[in-house]
């Protein structure tokens, strides 16, 4: 386990493995295995279960979807990337982002959008 975090607004751990190499299915056997001692020893009768990110150099799909799906935790995979992307394509999808999440805050499908009664 390389973070450990606490998301406020899910109320749950978020639990973080940081590799260097491709993603494996042992990846997400020793995943599984911190998710569950965290249920089982962190977790408070007021919180939801906990949440696993495995952030990797490289991600088979195939791989990923059979070693991650119908388990009980909550895991996902995801590469990183070792540098940015050129600036132009950043502005770009900044700008795609921006005008995805004005159309949901019109139509009022927002799910992130923040509650003035919420804690920060």
């Amino acid at each position: 386990m390389d973070l450990l975090f606490f998301h406020r607004r899910l109320r749950c751990l978020v639990i973080v493995e940081l590799k260097l190499g491709d993603f494996s299915y042992a990846d997400a056997g020793q995943m599984h295995l911190y998710l569950n001692y965290a249920r089982e020893n962190w977790m408070y009768a007021n919180e939801n279960p906990p949440v696993g990110l495995i952030l990797c150099n490289r991600k088979d799909e195939a791989i990923a979807h059979y070693a991650l799906e119908g388990l009980p935790n909550k895991v996902m995979a995801a590469e990183y990337q070792m540098v940015l992307p050129d600036e132009k394509l950043l502005a770009a999808e900044l700008e795609r982002t921006r005008r995805t999440l004005e159309q949901r805050k019109l139509s009022g499908d927002d799910p992130n959008s923040i509650n003035e009664h919420d804690p920060v």
